[in-house]
């Protein structure tokens, strides 16, 4: 029998489904404004040929560009949380492939942006802006843009690449609709022959259980699936990076990495710096590796191993109310304008919380208009609660930052979006550490946040590496067959793991199932925020207010200056290896406590 059955979408109280009514109170309502974002189009087109012919027709450009960013980002948003509350359903597949089509118009018809901005010499620039001072609001994204001289192509061309968007995004969105609606799962039998439902988002939380029957079927069952479809996701994939390839190579750059961290002003030598930074100092991983293994009394350690807790008899079921609580007290250091913003987010539906059939699995934040929204599978757990901590991490961001920033300004790049979340979670996990006087608890959570650094800055950096050596091997001309691709992740699982796991053949399977390879080298920026959120949670915890006022400031900022400057406002340097080897250092400090604490 099924003891852990999936409820349908109707079956889910209203109370713990999002509010999508606050952006649209309707689907009406959604293809009105739909119909009306036609004229965006034709009014952008309207100033082809004509944004270097005065200061004043330039600033009426963006501030148009403004108004039509906020109307088709809440079209987009809609679409796109309705289409992930159950990606089964055909209205809502609609919904996404017109968005995604109006958003290939919509850039074909705004490619001559680039090319025209670029093409205004300097002294008509700085003219242009003793004429009309509200352009003075646009200097930075206006330098942003005439930045890229040598990355923008002729009118014609980019209006061929805008065309060619749809074609580039094509793998993306198969993969999407892929994992999230066609590939299905056997139930998998525990060791007592109870059944339970296997999908992406349960799979986690099925591997973590302390039966280790269940976690070895759930493990195999969940890869030899993915094994049917290694040819067709390599193929996918291949697709992917040489749409990356066509478009650096099409704007001239060096490389696909260099173009896509030059989107938000981040150097390549970051990327490069914490791979290398991790490789020093593997030691710690094999550490902790060889910990578990003995703790957990096995004379193979397994991959499906890697996931349950070390404490096991510790674990408790954490509903999400009591998570609410939990969090809303472990941030009350950062002040009551803070925990406002929770309670507001808590309370008034933000958050879509439980997997239902057919919903997308994982969990994000989405920065929208009125406010942001939450999407989570919540499951009564403990990792449950910190993912709660870690998305309202990101909606806070989004939130100050609209707040705070004018349009043009508003959206905080990727680089930094990593740095709110986790350093929510590293205030949780500190708040629950001193909380407690019990020595299995402690130990009990102590092994969470070693799975945090093992799973963050561990893991995060091997998916790094992979998209990057993949990447490389792809701009060499090597083919991306399903067999390098599985080759390639083995040897990494083992070098990073080392000698005191099996690593069993069928994780060499596990890039099937990592949608954020399709993210354009997003997974890096896990692992610097992570550490960079470790150095802003302690200098909170130490320094109080000051630090406080300072982190705020940088959530507020958004996108007001690049990335790596922002993050010296809130008082770390992410050009520098520090962070991340002492966050490697504490992490080193928590195996040497957590064994002597399990002695």
């Amino acid at each position: 029998m099924e003891s852990t059955k999936v409820l349908k979408r109707e079956e889910i109280p209203e109370e713990y489904k999002w509010r999508l009514e606050d952006i649209f109170e309707s689907d009406e309502a959604w293809e009105q404004a739909f119909k009306k974002a036609e004229r965006l189009i034709e009014r952008g087109a309207s100033f082809k040929g004509k944004l270097g012919e005065s200061a004043k027709t330039l600033l009426e450009f963006l501030k148009y560009d403004d108004e039509a960013t906020v109307e088709i980002y809440a079209l987009a948003g809609y679409s796109s949380a309705r289409a992930d509350e159950d990606t089964s359903l055909p209205k809502y597949q609609d919904f996404e492939a017109r968005m995604n089509n109006f958003f290939v118009r919509y850039s074909a018809a705004l490619s001559f942006v680039g090319p025209e901005i670029t093409a205004l010499d300097d002294e008509t620039v700085e003219r242009f802006y003793k004429e009309e001072p509200g352009l003075e609001l646009y200097r930075l994204a206006l330098t942003r843009i005439r930045r890229e001289r040598e990355h923008t192509l002729s009118l014609n061309e980019e209006a061929i690449l805008a065309q060619a968007s749809a074609i580039r995004s094509a793998a993306s969105n198969t993969y999407n609709l892929f994992e999230g609606a066609d590939i299905k799962f056997p139930s998998v039998p525990d060791s007592e022959g109870v059944m339970h439902a296997l999908t992406n988002s349960s799979y986690i939380p099925l591997v973590e259980g302390a039966d280790r029957t269940l976690r070895k079927n759930a493990f195999d069952a969940l890869y030899h699936t993915y094994e049917q479809f290694r040819n067709t996701l390599a193929s996918l994939y291949d697709a992917e990076v040489k749409g990356r390839i066509f478009n650096a190579r099409t704007r001239k750059y060096p490389s696909i990495l260099e173009a896509a961290l030059s989107r938000n002003e981040v150097p390549v030598s970051v990327y490069k710096n914490l791979i290398d930074t991790v490789h020093k100092n593997m030691s710690y991983m094999h550490k902790y590796v060889a910990l578990r293994k003995r703790l957990l009394g096995l004379d193979e350690l397994h991959m499906y191993d890697v996931y349950c807790s070390l404490v096991p008899d510790a674990d408790k079921k954490v509903s999400f109310e009591e998570a609410k609580s939990t969090v809303l007290d472990a941030l009350s250091i950062m002040g009551e304008d803070y925990t406002a913003i929770l309670k507001e987010g808590f309370e008034n539906r933000w958050i879509d919380v439980y997997e239902n059939v057919g919903k997308r699995s994982g969990a994000y934040s989405s920065g929208m208009r009125p406010h942001p929204y939450v999407l989570l599978n919540h499951k009564d757990t403990l990792d449950s609660m910190f993912t709660l901590a870690h998305e309202m991490g990101h909606s806070i961001h989004s939130y100050l930052s609209m707040k705070n920033q004018p349009t043009v300004y508003s959206d905080y790049v990727i680089f930094v979006a990593e740095v709110a979340s986790t350093c929510n979670e590293a205030l949780l996990m500190q708040y629950l550490l001193a909380k407690t006087t019990d020595k299995k608890e402690r130990a009990y959570l102590i092994n969470y946040f070693l799975e945090q650094f093992r799973g963050t800055l561990y893991r995060q950096t091997m998916f790094a590496e992979f998209e990057m050596l993949t990447g490389e091997m792809s701009e060499r001309g090597e083919s991306l067959t399903a067999e390098a691709l599985c080759d390639l992740y083995y040897k990494l699982n083992k070098e990073y793991y080392g000698d005191a796991i099996t690593v069993d053949p069928e994780i060499a399977f596990e890039w099937e199932r990592i949608p954020h390879f399709y993210y354009n080298y997003y997974v890096f920026q896990y692992a610097t925020g992570f550490s960079a959120a470790i150095a802003l949670s302690s200098k909170i915890l130490k320094e109080g207010e000051p630090a406080v006022k300072a982190y705020k400031k940088f959530l507020s900022s958004g996108c007001s200056t690049d990335p790596i400057s922002l993050l010296k406002i809130a008082g770390v340097d992410m050009n520098s290896p520090e962070p991340i080897e002492n966050a490697l250092k504490q992490f080193g400090e928590l195996i040497d406590e957590l064994d002597e604490l399990m002695r």
